[in-house]
């Protein structure tokens, strides 16, 4: 219920801001855009058609740029970055967080990125550059390297004035990291336990040495994963040689998950994850095609099969009436299998040592899947046309299709991934393929064998 609220009120302040930019009104819009969290006004411009996108931009405070640009989707950040003036880029991230710069200015083409770098200070360009050097889905693209660090020699009574004295801590502090003198990890101390201890008390005295600390070169994924297995607020990040480089923290683990839950469901049908939903037609058009010819090369494979049997499909009808049902048991069959497959691998449950496990336990639910709906549809297509000659040819190829959809389920997504190709993106088109080919050779080739 909060949520259907949340999206009425989103969609009411569009249509409010679109009737005042239609009417003229752009002083109004401007106040109304200025009241606004930084999440609201990215989330109307996303909602905003493209011509719409850059007069609100105009009119949004600069202060604001910099915020707004962290919330917005790849495609339309990238957009308005690029209609930016390379100085006014530099002013908008000014004061960002490290992990934030990564983002927004990671994906930019190479000659925009060079004058962005070139319109900052020498500290800012320090930054971004220690920002990108790590692969843009690894822990240290996602950490934030403003960390307080501590000594293990010095008492909490120093620690807390300290803490007085700085006025504002890092958002998202939950804990303190000790380090040594080469700055390598030591161990960590809660907020809560500084607090509570006696002020007299060293740090080493009230140091938590049980730290598992993030790899810079760990896959986002992995990072998540951490965070749910230890639920964490914040994790320290270390190099090889297990020196503190930053921190994690979960807000940016919440967008992971949030990422990787739209980039399943995008890949499913074969789109771009940051696609922008009101892109031009022809934008939109060009990234749809490729998946679309793909899709047409194994729709005519497929239709190759059926070709193959031409002369039984023009002699028997009933032949051609019944010969959907068996490919589109066995292409559900095998996305139901290949959906709780990726999961898993997203998950970390699914590897080597318990693929071959997973292989025969699908390949067995296949088999019973397979008795349970032969038998059925046998009975079903027997009594309907009054031939148990169609009710064994449907009976056999819904057996055979089912066992294959099992283990193509399991095979598919397991193979993708050892050739370090995303699973959800080709997985459903490879097993409905399969499956669709399958479902035809054994039904057409068992009608040819049983019915002529």
């Amino acid at each position: 219920m909060p949520q259907i609220l949340e999206q009425e009120q989103t969609h009411s302040r569009l249509k409010a801001v679109n009737d005042a930019l239609n009417g003229g009104m752009f002083v109004h819009v401007r106040r109304m855009l200025h009241s606004l969290p930084a999440y609201d006004v990215a989330l109307l411009l996303e909602s905003s058609t493209p011509s719409a996108r850059p007069v609100l931009w105009q009119l949004i405070d600069p202060d604001q740029h910099g915020e707004i640009l962290e919330e917005l989707a790849e495609d339309i950040k990238d957009s308005i970055i690029r209609e930016m003036e390379p100085e006014h880029v530099a002013e908008a991230i000014e004061g960002m967080e490290s992990d934030d710069l990564a983002y927004v200015l990671g994906s930019l083409p190479e000659s925009v990125f060079q004058q962005v770098l070139s319109s900052m200070d020498e500290q800012d360009r320090h930054r971004v550059e220690q920002a990108l050097s790590y692969e843009e889905d690894s822990a240290g693209a996602m950490m934030n390297t403003d960390v307080i660090t501590l000594r293990p020699d010095v008492s909490v009574d120093v620690v807390l004035r300290y803490l007085r004295l700085r006025g504002q801590l890092p958002e998202g502090t939950d804990k303190l990291y000790v380090v040594d003198k080469q700055d390598k990890l030591l161990g960590e101390v809660s907020l809560a336990l500084l607090v509570s201890s006696q002020s007299e008390l060293e740090i080493s005295e009230i140091l938590e040495v049980d730290v598992a600390p993030l790899s810079a070169e760990q896959h986002d994924s992995e990072v998540a994963q951490h965070f749910e297995r230890h639920d964490l607020i914040s994790a320290p990040v270390v190099d090889g040689n297990g020196c503190l480089l930053g921190r994690i923290t979960v807000d940016d683990v919440v967008d992971v998950i949030r990422e990787d839950a739209e980039h399943s469901l995008m890949s499913m049908a074969g789109l771009d994850d940051e696609e922008d939903t009101f892109a031009p037609a022809l934008k939109s058009t060009k990234r749809r095609s490729v998946w679309l010819g793909l899709n047409v090369c194994a729709a005519l494979l497929a239709a190759s099969v059926s070709n193959m049997f031409e002369d039984i499909l023009s002699q028997l009808a009933t032949v051609a009436i019944l010969m959907t049902i068996v490919p589109s048991m066995g292409g559900v069959a095998a996305n139901q299998t290949l959906t709780l497959v990726i999961r898993g691998i997203a998950l970390g449950h699914v590897g080597d040592s318990n693929a071959r496990w997973l292989l025969g336990k699908e390949a067995l639910v296949g088999f019973m899947n397979g008795m349970l709906w032969a038998f059925t549809l046998a009975a079903v297509v027997t009594v309907w046309k009054g031939d148990w000659h169609l009710g064994v040819v449907i009976a056999v190829a819904m057996f055979v299709n089912m066992l294959m959809a099992g283990i193509a389920g399991v095979m598919v997504p397991l193979t993708l991934k050892r050739l370090k190709i995303d699973p959800a993106l080709a997985g459903s088109m490879m097993v409905t393929t399969f499956t669709d080919i399958i479902g035809l050779l054994s039904f057409l080739g068992t009608a040819t064998v049983m019915l002529r």
